[in-house]
C-alpha cells in the first residue's frame, strides 16, 4: 500500500498501522496540504490488508492544534478553495468511521477543532494527562461544521455538548474521561505503551468479529454524521464569510483581540 504523504507519517509495527499527523513545529496545524491527505488516508488504510488496527496520532507535543489560520484566510479569499475544502471535511469524519480497522486515538497533546473531532470519532480514545480536547470554532467565529456538531452530543448528551461548543473551551483530559468522552487518561509517560499494548490485544484477537462489531456499533453514528454534516457544513459556509470569522482570522494572525460585532 502506498503511503507517500507530505504531511502525514504512516509506520507499521506487525498488524498495527500508525498514522501520524506531522508538522511537528507547527503543532500539527492542519493547513491545505494536510486537510487534504487527511481525506485520502483513512481510504488507503481500509484496502490494507496488512493492518488490522490503526493508531491514529500527531508528532511531537500536540495532537493537532486545529486549523492553520493562513490557510483559513485563504479560503475566506477564495470560494473554489473553500468548497474543495468542504467537500474534503466531510470525506475525513465519513472515510473514518467506515473504516472497518478498529483505530485508537493516541491524544499526545492538545486536539483541536478537527483534531478534537477526528479524535472522538475514532473507537478508543487515550489521552495523556498532559492533553486537552475542544472544539475552539466559535472562537474564531465559526461554526463547529466538521463533525464537532455530531460527535459531542453523541458521547455526552446534547446539554453538556452544547455548553461546550459554544464556549470552545478546551477540556483537561482527565475532566474528558470522567465525563465519558474519551476512554482512558493516562500518565503521558505511559501513553505510548499502554496505547501499544491495547492496539496489540485487539490485533491478536478475533479481529473479523471485533471490525464487524465495530461497523454494527458504527451504523448509527455514520447515520447520524452524515444527516449532521449536510447542516453543519452549510451553517459553516455561512460562517466562513461572516465579519466575525474574517476579523478572528486577521486577528489572529495579527497577533491581538478580536472585536466581534455580531455579523
Amino acid at each position: 500500500m502506498n503511503y507517500d504523504f507530505q504531511t502525514l507519517q504512516v509506520t507499521r509495527s506487525g498488524k498495527v498501522l500508525t498514522v501520524t499527523m506531522h508538522r511537528p513545529e507547527k503543532l500539527n496545524a492542519i493547513d491545505e496540504v494536510m486537510h487534504t491527505e487527511l481525506s485520502q488516508v483513512f481510504e488507503r488504510v481500509r484496502q490494507d490488508e496488512a493492518a488490522e488496527v490503526v493508531v491514529l496520532t500527531g508528532a511531537g507535543r500536540a495532537f493537532t492544534a486545529g486549523g492553520d489560520t493562513r490557510w483559513m484566510q485563504r479560503m475566506i479569499d477564495d470560494a473554489a478553495l473553500w468548497r474543495k475544502t468542504s467537500r474534503e471535511g466531510r470525506r475525513i469524519v465519513l472515510s473514518l468511521l467506515d473504516v472497518e480497522k478498529p483505530v485508537i486515538a493516541k491524544v499526545n497533546g492538545p486536539a483541536a477543532g478537527l483534531g478534537a473531532s477526528m479524535a472522538l470519532m475514532c473507537d478508543v480514545i487515550f489521552a495523556s494527562d498532559q492533553a486537552t480536547i475542544g472544539d475552539p470554532h466559535v472562537r474564531i467565529g465559526f461554526v463547529a461544521g466538521d463533525g464537532g456538531a455530531a460527535i459531542w452530543p453523541y458521547l455526552i448528551g446534547f446539554a453538556r455538548a452544547k455548553e461546550f461548543l459554544f464556549t470552545g473551551e478546551m477540556l483537561p483530559a482527565q475532566k474528558c474521561a470522567e465525563m465519558g468522552l474519551i476512554n482512558h487518561c493516562v500518565p503521558h509517560a505511559e501513553l505510548d505503551g499502554r496505547v501499544q499494548e491495547f492496539a496489540e490485544r485487539l490485533a491478536n484477537g478475533p479481529i473479523r468479529a471485533i471490525s464487524w462489531t465495530k461497523m454494527a456499533v458504527n451504523a448509527p453514528l455514520r447515520a447520524l454524521a452524515s444527516k449532521s454534516m449536510d447542516t453543519s457544513i452549510n451553517m459553516e459556509a455561512m460562517s466562513n464569510v461572516s465579519y466575525d470569522h474574517q476579523e478572528a482570522v486577521r486577528a489572529f494572525n495579527e497577533k491581538r483581540k478580536p472585536v466581534f460585532q455580531g455579523r
